[in-house]
């Protein structure tokens, strides 16, 4: 344990939930919420750091507290039985908690701060803590905890930060559960009904034994114009099943962007893949099978969630991690109700009734891959898969395995199979390096089902020579790569942080910065810099940058770090420590605007560094061959 009890019992603590420093010390110690603060300030703790520092303790306990809440017995039946809505299969598993997904529940941090503050109080022995924070939702969860604890509560509420949300989401926002529930539906039905397959496919359409499943997103530039399938996710693997003649399914998720806005032109596009595939290649949209058998279906497993959800009210009482005094249902509350009730539950039961239409009427598949992210989908996916009596099912997490990604991470006890109501895995995890492979294997995944194979969107990566420019080049400025997030909160603050350090850095710096599709970035917001926006392949981009700054989560500083760019990631108090590279040598992380503007000040032009093998990048794929049992490569 970091902390030492070296003060008086009985103190004042103070949780300082709020931008800049807390205020002059008054008698009490400080603990940082949202910050790192300095490191070793005396008096001061902050959480951020304390997460870091005891990271592999607080994700063990938070995932067993997942674990416990799923097999906690209401009425003497599991949750996890309580929730079943397929002989095998619980969707409890589609839940929002179950996933743990940082995209869709926000809480998650906080939970796992909550637990390194409970130690923190144990640790010092406070009498009174006093929350300075405008996050009312915070100060619920902290109350309960002093509750618990017999400490004295105070909350100096603060102004709560403004986001600047339109008007219609919190109209939508503020409607019951159910009737969201009953707009996603219909607004889902409306986007994708194009889609629809008039007339049921009959099972000679699907020409192959294999299939592959993807979003239809990630397109390679030229998919769209010339009509020929080719992806981001799958490379060069597409080309070597044709080679092969190997046929194929492809099945996709639409999902709008930019190059394929609309679901009329995902169907015109999809139809252009199948006209252009060489006889081996079936391509189709999941939503072909949205009808009014699926609407039914939907509409029937819903009312079932729901009634499950009203036997669930007394689940609200084992919110508490073993051994713990948090109450973590106000940071919950949230995503319980959403899933049970509002629009995750509908949508998640149209998904599993999509998925069994679309695997019951294709002949026997011997083998099936998928991008693996662990998503609510995907558990109704892998159940639908063996439900309909297909083979091998292989899940392939298509980019990096981050530690604080809570996707890829279960309890260990979650993967015994007792044979009822089981979290769904597929036959094989397909992980793309040794990195991947050790987080797996660290996060107690069963090691007989993990195997190595290249890692298809980087394979570019092998092009890459780590050689430094030569001294004699004439001078020149710093450039500079800012990689996006696909989250715009993520974006703004790393993009405000360069604009903020800007005034301690010389003028000729040159920025360029490629943002996420989803994701925009204006040039015009941040006049004081020399912006050049592009989506230049990443590619080139990393060959004329000499430092890339990256954001807390995007899985591109893995690219450049392999290609030999040194990378500078934005570190927030506010999330855990989602950089890909976490625990690698070679990578700056700075916690403010003044740690960035000094490390690209100290930062050299045209070094490379020699990067510790993150991928496998062999382009002949001979792991993938042996995996599919394809030919051999050709010899070299």
């Amino acid at each position: 344990m970091i902390l030492q009890d070296t003060t008086e019992r009985r103190f004042a603590l103070l949780v300082w939930d709020a931008e800049g420093a807390p205020p002059p010390k008054d008698g009490w110690i400080t603990a940082l919420w949202r910050s790192f603060g300095e490191d070793g300030a005396p008096g001061t703790w902050s959480l951020p750091r304390l997460v870091e520092e005891q990271a592999d303790t607080l994700r063990a306990r938070f995932l067993a507290w997942i674990y416990e809440l799923g097999e906690t017995r209401i009425g003497d039946v599991r949750m996890v039985d309580h929730l079943a809505l397929r002989p095998g299969f619980s969707y409890w598993w589609m839940t929002l908690l179950a996933e743990k997904s940082y995209g869709k529940s926000s809480r998650l941090a906080d939970a796992v701060k909550l637990l390194a503050l409970e130690d923190l109080i144990g640790a010092h022995s406070a009498g009174r803590l006093i929350l300075a924070s405008g996050d009312k939702t915070l100060a619920h969860a902290i109350r309960l905890l002093c509750l618990n604890t017999g400490l004295t509560f105070e909350w100096r509420r603060l102004r709560a930060p403004t986001e600047g949300e339109a008007l219609v989401r919190r109209l939508y926002r503020s409607l019951p559960y159910m009737v969201r529930a009953g707009f996603s539906l219909v607004r889902y039905l409306k986007q994708r009904w194009p889609l629809r397959q008039k007339g049921r496919r009959s099972p000679q359409h699907y020409r192959g034994e294999i299939t592959c499943i993807d979003y239809l997103i990630h397109l390679a530039p030229k998919a769209v114009s010339s009509g020929r399938y080719g992806s981001n996710y799958w490379t060069d693997l597409i080309g070597v099943l044709d080679a092969d003649a190997v046929e194929v399914n492809w099945l996709h998720l639409y999902v709008a962007h930019q190059a394929v806005p609309s679901a009329a032109q995902a169907r015109d596009l999809v139809a252009r893949f199948n006209q252009n595939g060489a006889g081996v290649q079936f391509h189709a949209c999941l939503d072909e099978v949205l009808g009014w058998s699926a609407i039914v279906g939907t509409l029937r497993d819903y009312g079932r969630v729901l009634k499950a959800g009203a036997c669930l009210g007394r689940a609200r009482y084992h919110f508490r991690p073993a051994g713990s005094k948090i109450d973590l249902w106000p940071l919950f509350e949230q995503d319980w109700h959403n899933s049970l009730f509002g629009a995750t539950a509908i949508l998640n039961c149209l998904f599993l009734n999509i998925l069994e239409r679309t695997l019951q009427r294709m002949p026997h598949q011997k083998l099936g891959v998928y991008l693996q992210e662990n998503q609510g989908w995907e558990m109704a996916f892998i159940h639908s898969w063996k439900a309909a009596g297909h083979g091998h099912l292989i899940g392939m997490p298509h980019s990096t395995v981050r530690y604080w990604d809570l996707r890829y991470f279960s309890d260990p006890r979650a993967y015994l199979r007792s044979g009822n109501s089981d979290l769904p895995l597929p036959d094989q995890v397909a992980l793309n390096g040794p990195v991947s492979m050790a987080a797996y294997r660290e996060g107690g995944y069963p090691e007989d089902q993990m195997t190595e194979v290249e890692a298809l969107r980087y394979l570019y990566l092998a092009d890459f020579s780590h050689a430094q420019i030569s001294a004699d080049q004439p001078p020149r400025p710093l450039r500079v790569l800012v990689l996006g997030d696909y989250l715009p909160s993520v974006t703004r603050r790393q993009m405000q942080w360069l604009a903020d350090a800007a005034p301690d850095l010389p003028a000729e710096y040159r920025y360029t910065v490629k943002p996420h599709p989803n994701c925009p970035v204006q040039a015009s917001h941040y006049p004081q810099l020399q912006l050049k926006i592009t989506n230049a392949p990443l590619a080139e981009l990393l060959a004329d940058c000499d430092v890339a700054y990256t954001s807390n989560i995007t899985s591109a500083a893995v690219d450049a770090y392999s290609a030999g760019v040194p990378v500078v990631s934005a570190l927030e108090g506010e999330w855990f420590n989602m950089s890909p590279l976490r625990g690698l040598e070679g990578v700056t992380y700075v916690t403010s605007p003044c740690e960035l503007a000094e490390t690209l000040r100290r930062t050299r032009k045209g070094v490379r560094l020699k990067a510790e093998v993150y991928f496998c990048l062999d382009k002949q794929l001979p792991r993938w061959r042996r995996l599919l049992g394809l030919s051999a490569p050709a010899p070299a």
